[in-house]
């Protein structure tokens, strides 16, 4: 049999027309113009003209049909009828042509788009879509019947039908990744592991204990000072005293010349005004508050990043049930592109179609499976546990539930004074403020009372002795080389810097506020879309299957269908997703995130993956 791929798109099958009228089906037709081989038409090899030419061929003659039958861009007999280019009319009209008249066939014999006679009639993949032209003979049932074997060869040959194995595989699709679906692992959960194994969390808590000993520190200064000192001595001394006789000098010692003596010292100095000790208080306290804003800020970081990897996990594994239902279907779509281009009633353009697509598929999956593995191992890393997300069913998306209704920007604006990032700058400048007031405090005298006793024993009694000491004494800085000004100028300097950090964190603040409010109006509204998106492509994945049934359309369209949506339902898992970390997101921006909503947002998840929350 001839090669059924003709020039210029006008790839019509084979059918049993030629047998339909009489007409010998092996019949072997060659000119100057093309060659027809049972019916069939095809340009000769190398042939020169424009299509109107190489179709006008010697069917004619060797069907003996009167001369005034021609074959133009409007149709052929015994192969392609087809809509000459710019005709007007519906297609039923140009579908009607006047090859019933010209072959003086009976009138009750009509093109239908369903039926056929002595085979399938149908016409190969157009932008116009799958249009069958068909003939049925009401009429002639007898000569049906007779032609019946000649059909069964046609439609195999021109339809390349989907075999038991294709038909099986494509219901196989249906039950992709069902079964019991998992239950998902608790992101509270996972959270309060990480609260115990992070090691940064541990480090703020440890920097958190070393800065309270700063109010400690500061409040000692206030209080009295007590030391004690203690010593031996030990002294051989040669002079006049001791030694008499060797200055010429005839008298006795007056002192002896070697001494063994012990002593010992208690003091105390108590503060009685320091300006600069009881700023230094109020400072402390601003330091521990800060310490405690900054183990605050490492466990809202270690939420948002166990919470990140717990939705890319989750979104990554579910992308994979899609990517792999996905790549079936495209695996089959490809056997069957490849399988028609083979028979020579495929496009091979179609094929290298199918063939990309499944490429990217499993492109897609690669990605897919290295962001579950990442998003696991970071989890492992935050919270010691490897967390399992295996379950990749998709539930029913028409649960999910989302919020629509927010409280207005300006709402949302007037609590971003509550964000930690604002508090902590906010803290910092309190910090400058509170060094600043202590270097004013060089400017100011200090008062103190300082109380000893000391009592020395010692073989010599003119070195014995027992004292008792009180003693107020006061300081006054009078010039000290400009060090007290510089040092205050440098506080008021680092103070006014602390305050333009706050104004920066607020501003971070209201624009993230704005930005996560943007982005949440956009992914309900995304969802809503891809709902009536999804709910479409459902309705017209039904209908290519019941097309499919009908012999309207073909196994690739049901397959394209199925992989449309699947696309659909990937894009609709992965802007649930950037929903959720939007929200968080935005109760973080003002200082809202707590546990409950980690919880919300796991059975928000939980709706989608078919488990109980």
């Amino acid at each position: 049999m001839a090669r059924r791929n003709t020039p210029g798109g006008l790839n019509w099958q084979r059918c049993a027309l030629l047998r339909a009228i009489n007409r010998p089906p092996t019949a072997v037709v060659a000119n100057d113009s093309g060659l027809v081989v049972g019916g069939r038409l095809r340009r000769a090899k190398g042939a020169a003209g424009s299509p109107s030419l190489w179709q006008r061929c010697a069917l004619l003659r060797e069907l003996k049909l009167p001369p005034t039958i021609s074959i133009t861009e409007a149709g052929n007999v015994g192969g392609r009828l087809c809509r000459a280019k710019g005709a007007a009319g519906s297609p039923s009209l140009w579908q009607r042509c006047a090859l019933l008249r010209e072959l003086k066939l009976p009138p009750t014999i009509s093109i239908t788009e369903a039926g056929n006679v002595g085979g399938r009639l149908r016409r190969a993949k157009a932008p116009s879509g799958a249009q069958r032209l068909a003939l049925t003979v009401p009429a002639v049932l007898a000569a049906l019947l007779a032609l019946a074997p000649v059909a069964a060869v046609a439609q195999q040959e021109d339809d390349v039908p989907a075999g038991e194995q294709a038909v099986a595989e494509l219901v196989a699709l249906d039950d992709y990744g069902a079964g019991k679906a998992s239950d998902l692992p608790s992101l509270p959960g996972l959270f309060q592991r990480a609260l115990e194994h992070d090691a940064e969390l541990a480090r703020q808590r440890y920097l958190l204990e070393a800065t309270e000993q700063e109010s400690d520190l500061a409040f000692s200064q206030l209080l009295p000072q007590v030391s004690a000192t203690g010593g031996y001595l030990y002294q051989d001394s040669t002079n006049i005293q001791t030694s008499p006789d060797d200055f010429g000098l005839d008298q006795p010692a007056q002192r002896p010349g070697e001494i063994d003596e012990h002593y010992w010292q208690l003091s105390l100095q108590q503060p009685l005004f320091s300006l600069e000790r009881w700023r230094g208080l109020d400072r402390a306290d601003a330091q521990i508050g800060a310490a405690e804003l900054d183990l605050a800020l490492a466990e809202r970081d270690l939420a948002l990043a166990v919470s990140e990897a717990y939705v890319n996990a989750f979104l990554a594994s579910r992308k994979l049930g899609l990517l792999g239902a996905q790549q079936e279907s495209l695996e089959l779509q490809v056997r069957q592109a490849r399988r028609a281009f083979e028979l020579g009633v495929g496009d091979r353009l179609n094929l290298l179609e199918a063939q990309s697509r499944l490429d990217q598929a499993i492109a897609d999956t690669v990605q897919a499976e290295n962001e579950l593995d990442d998003a696991r191992s970071e989890l492992e890393r935050l919270t010691g546990v490897l967390p399992d997300f295996d379950g990749r069913q998709l539930g029913d998306l028409s649960a999910v539930s989302l919020e629509t209704k927010w409280d207005g920007e300006q709402q949302w604006l007037d609590r971003t004074g509550n964000s930690l990032d604002v508090q902590r700058a906010e803290a910092e400048r309190e910090i400058a403020d509170s060094d600043t007031r202590v270097r004013r405090s060089g400017y100011f005298p200090e008062l103190n009372l300082n109380l000893s006793y000391s009592d020395r024993v010692s073989d010599d009694v003119l070195r014995e002795s027992e004292d008792y000491r009180a003693v107020v004494e006061l300081n006054m800085p009078i010039y000290r080389g400009g060090y007290t000004m510089a040092n205050v100028r440098q506080g008021e300097l680092r103070t006014r810097a602390s305050q333009q950090a706050v104004d920066h964190q607020r501003s971070l603040a209201a624009q993230e506020v704005r930005t996560r409010l943007r982005s949440l109006s956009g992914s309900v509204r995304r969802m809503a879309a891809l709902e009536q998106a999804i709910a479409s492509s459902e309705l017209f994945l039904e209908a290519a299957e019941r097309g499919e049934q009908l012999g309207l359309r073909d196994l690739v369209d049901v397959l394209d269908a199925r992989a449309s949506l699947y696309d659909q339902r990937i894009q609709y898992v992965d802007t649930l997703g950037s929903y959720v970390l939007d929200r968080l997101m935005l109760q973080t921006a003002v200082g809202e995130l707590d546990s409950e909503d980690l919880a919300q947002s796991m059975a928000l998840l939980s709706r989608i993956a078919g488990a109980a929350p």
